[in-house]
Formats: C-alpha cells, sequence, structure tokens
C-alpha cells in the first residue's frame, strides 16, 4: 500500500529514523536492553525567598518529593507485573535524536517538550510498560476506575475516565479535558505526560487503524512510540479473547518478548495544525513505515461486529455510529 503525500516535519523525522523495526537496529538507532529496574524521572524541589517562600516553598518540595515517591513505587511496580508476565528483557530502539552529522536539523524544536505520547495499542501490556518507563497520565473506560489497585493508581496518576458507548454532550468534556492537559504537558516541565492510544482500540499487532483526532487537537508535538511483541507460540496482543483466559494463556507463556521503538518528535506544520485529521494521518503513516505495519480502515465498530459474530449476538448498535 503507497502513502500519500506526508508533510516536511515527518520527512525531517522519517530522515532520522529511516530503518523499520526490527530485530537489530539500523543507522541511526540506538539499542538497549532494559531488564528488572525500571526508569524514573527525576524530582526537582525549589524554594522560595523568606520565611513565609520556605515554609511554601518547603510545602512545595515535600509534596514533589512525596509525588517523586508514587511516581517511583508505580514504575517498579509496573516493571514488576512486566517481570510477572514474563518480560523479563525490553529491547528499546531509541532514534528520538539526530545523528551527529544530522547538525542541519533545527535545533529550537528539538527542545520543546511533546503534549503527549502516541502508541499503537496491541494488549493491556502496553499500558503496563508505558507506566514502567514514563509513568503518563492517560484516557481509560470508566470501568477501569472500580478496579482494584488498577483503579486506584489510574486516579493518582490524574487518568480521565470516559464512557465510550455515550455520545452525548460529556464526549466534548472530555475532548477539551484532554485538549487541556495535552497543552500543559506542553509547555510546563513538570506537568505529566499524556499518552493516548489514537486507534482507541486494540489490534493483532500486525495493523494500524484510523487515528481518532483527539491526541491531535492540541496543535502540541507527539511522541509517536511503537510497541511490537516477537512470539512464537501464544500472540500476547488481546483483541478477541476474553481478559481471564489471556492472562491465563500469557503465564502459562514463561517467556514473553517487547520490542519499543521511540521515534522523533513529531512537530505538526502550520496546516497540520489547522486540521487535526491530517495531523493524525500523517503521523499514522510515519509509524506504519517505521513499524513495518498494515495500514487498516476498519475501526472500532467492525471490532464490534466481529466481536459479536463471535459470541453469536446481534449486530451492535454501534455500526450505525459515527466512531471519531
Amino acid at each position: 500500500m503507497g502513502l500519500g503525500p506526508v508533510s516536511a516535519a515527518e520527512a525531517r523525522a522519517a530522515g532520522v529514523c529511516r530503518g523499520r523495526a526490527g530485530p537489530a537496529p539500523r543507522r541511526g538507532r540506538r539499542a538497549r536492553t532494559r531488564g528488572l529496574l525500571p526508569r524514573v524521572p527525576r524530582v526537582h524541589a525549589a524554594g522560595g525567598g523568606g520565611a513565609g517562600g520556605r515554609r511554601r516553598g518547603g510545602v512545595r518540595a515535600a509534596g514533589r518529593v512525596e509525588a517523586g515517591g508514587v511516581v517511583r513505587c508505580g514504575c517498579a511496580l509496573a516493571r514488576a507485573m512486566l517481570f510477572v508476565f514474563g518480560f523479563y528483557w525490553i529491547r528499546e530502539y531509541d532514534c528520538r535524536f539526530p545523528n551527529a552529522e544530522d547538525d542541519d536539523v533545527d535545533q529550537s524544536k528539538e527542545i520543546e517538550r511533546p503534549g503527549a505520547i502516541v502508541s499503537n495499542h496491541v494488549s493491556y501490556v502496553d499500558i503496563l510498560y508505558h507506566m514502567s518507563a514514563s509513568f503518563p497520565s492517560f484516557v481509560a473506560k470508566r470501568s477501569v476506575a472500580r478496579l482494584p489497585l488498577v483503579g486506584l493508581i489510574s486516579k493518582c496518576l490524574g487518568c480521565i475516565f470516559v464512557q465510550r458507548e455515550s455520545k452525548t454532550s460529556d464526549f466534548k468534556g472530555v475532548s477539551g479535558a484532554v485538549t487541556e492537559r495535552i497543552q500543559r504537558a506542553h509547555q510546563q516541565k513538570n506537568a505529566p505526560t499524556m499518552l493516548l492510544f489514537p486507534e482507541g482500540t486494540t489490534t493483532n499487532g500486525d495493523y494500524l487503524l484510523p487515528f481518532k483526532t483527539g491526541a491531535f487537537l492540541a496543535k502540541a508535538p507527539v511522541q509517536p512510540v511503537i510497541l511490537r511483541y516477537p512470539y512464537k507460540r501464544f500472540n500476547p496482543a488481546w483483541e478477541s479473547m476474553s481478559g481471564a483466559r489471556h492472562v491465563f494463556l500469557l503465564l502459562c507463556q514463561f517467556v514473553n518478548y517487547l520490542e519499543v521503538v521511540h521515534l522523533p518528535v513529531y512537530y505538526p506544520s502550520e496546516q497540520e495544525k489547522d486540521d487535526p485529521k491530517l495531523y493524525a494521518n500523517n503521523v499514522r503513516k510515519l509509524m506504519a513505515v517505521e513499524g513495518n505495519l498494515i495500514l487498516s480502515d476498519l475501526g472500532l465498530a467492525e471490532k464490534r461486529v466481529y466481536h459479536a459474530a463471535l459470541n453469536g449476538n446481534s449486530l451492535p448498535r454501534a455500526l450505525h455510529q459515527k466512531d471519531d
């Protein structure tokens, strides 16, 4: 399947990391294998002048240290859960930074902080990896808030909970909240980064579904991340069976593999800022090329039809609803 015209920003990003994701790193891509210990962000404390400033600074510092402790514990817990699921080593390909000879890249853009991490969605394991790597805030179904432990962690992260089946006016409120969070993460260094799966559902790991525009309405740069799960017997992708059965089968496979490709930060052009659909489509094309993924025109509504057919149920109403 050929790719259409893309923006200049995408061309520059593709030039930084030309190779596709695979078992060995290409030129311009730094590979590393991460073991059990997680990477955790540093927490910096700043005080104020005077006695009142010192008191306020002490309160802020204590709050930041406490937040840093929560982040460290959350990262360690997520990595421990990955270890339990058999992901003992995670191979990461980092091409977020240009080569030394690529000095013509605009360095002013390199220091800008992305407002969101956009990733393909393959399994619930995706969330565990991202939590172990950067502990971001994310959008989740409202039912996740009621889950033991996971619900508590998601609330501490400040996650945005949505009712996916609802198409009421609350949808605009959620979209506005996501846009505000992304802009804040882009502008403020200490704000948590948003993690978004623009496909809106999981796949079998070989395809990339159409992107929703929620992650691109803020007009802020995004950090594309590609997840791949090489396997020999049982596919860690979760897209058709029950959660309990999938967890059991995944635990029966004692060693599992995860490959992560960090693409360069994608800076939208003025045309992409004015057209979120164009922005989303260009990022999707870039991820498909770099991750060797197949672009698909199917979406969440068609997946619901597929699940209904597997379960012998009638076609869901979602087939006749707008899926964007």
